[in-house]
């Protein structure tokens, strides 16, 4: 089994490779979803969470209060605090999921997340793809997506890693600059480039 990483800036088009990915067969994790699931569902995180951010981080009826922890996480500047419990439980779980997805026959697997490489590059990936775009692009998607002004954007971006001193951590660099179908060809060509490159060596 080959076991990706995708990783990009925000409004890079990283998303749009893992659905072209899913559609080729690859089982796709998206570590923010996965970060959402576990502080709702593992008692250690919503443990800690909790006696980190008070007992409002969560509602009564034990859904995250993610008002609460916006103002106490990202707006006190504690966002590392909330990193500190959240990333080591997602690596955890993505170690499971390689596992499950070993004994049920995947053939690739890939986690996308956007601090994929804050930490250097991880051990358990067979390859790592690193979607770049121009800040212009990047800018304009997330204003259409999320319907959001240029300052908001940006803020995210400032917030985010420098993908650029990351390259050198990448197997695989492709350009989201095109078309939107341009860049749904080029992820695909670029699957069946990684499959070719690791099917015999993983």
């Amino acid at each position: 089994m080959i076991v990706a990483g995708v990783t990009g800036g925000i409004g890079s088009g990283k998303s749009t490779l893992c659905r072209v990915w899913e559609s080729l067969g690859a089982k796709v994790v998206y570590a923010d979803d996965l970060a959402k699931q576990l502080m709702v569902e593992d008692r250690s995180v919503i443990q800690r969470l909790t006696k980190l951010f008070g007992e409002e981080t969560y509602t009564e009826n034990r859904s995250l209060n993610k008002e609460h922890l916006i103002e106490e996480a990202f707006l006190k500047d504690r966002v590392e605090e909330l990193n500190r419990v959240v990333h080591p439980a997602v690596r955890e779980k993505f170690q499971e999921i390689i596992e499950n997805s070993k004994n049920e026959g995947v053939e690739v697997l890939v986690k996308e997340a956007a601090l994929l490489l804050n930490n250097g590059r991880p051990e358990e990936l067979d390859a790592v793809i690193l979607v770049t775009s121009s800040k212009s692009d990047q800018i304009k998607r997330v204003q259409e997506r999320d319907e959001v002004g240029e300052k908001n954007v940006l803020d995210r971006m400032n917030k985010q890693p420098d993908f650029e001193s990351l390259k050198s951590y990448a197997d695989y660099v492709i350009n989201n600059d095109g078309t939107i179908d341009e860049f749904k060809l080029k992820s695909k060509e670029l699957y069946l480039k990684v499959l070719e490159d690791l099917r015999d060596k993983v």
